[in-house]
């Protein structure tokens, strides 16, 4: 005949040990979850790589930007005026959380020469 008190002393400890295991991957996975995601955009004469960004809405995303060539420009006027100057040799850093899908269209605002209408992209946003 099996001993109740060892049986639940085994109970408890596995219920103890299932416990802080679901409590460390909760702590984890929220700390994850309050991560930014860093997307790395370059900028040169005249166009930014990748030109077509997409991200999900309520999640905050770090746009890292190195320009390659001079002084530029990042506007987003339809996602809240989101305005940035891209400086060579230097990480440039804006963080985006966007409240709704649509697509949103960016463009250098720095004028950089011929060919600097066409220096654009867009930030596409999914639920």
């Amino acid at each position: 005949m099996t001993n109740p008190v060892r049986f639940d002393r085994r109970v408890m400890a596995a219920l103890v040990t299932l416990f802080v295991m679901i409590a460390f991957a909760a702590a984890f996975a929220t700390d994850q979850a309050a991560q930014p995601q860093v997307i790395k955009i370059t900028a040169k004469k005249f166009e930014y790589s990748p030109s077509d960004i997409r991200i999900r809405t309520g999640v905050p995303v770090v746009f890292e930007f190195t320009s390659l060539d001079r002084v530029h420009g990042f506007t987003v006027p339809d996602l809240g005026g989101i305005r940035l100057t891209i400086e060579p040799g230097k990480a440039n850093r804006i963080t985006i959380l966007a409240p709704k899908a649509g697509v949103y269209e960016f463009h250098c605002d720095l004028f950089c020469g011929d060919g600097h209408e066409g220096m654009s992209g867009k930030i596409i946003v999914e639920d």
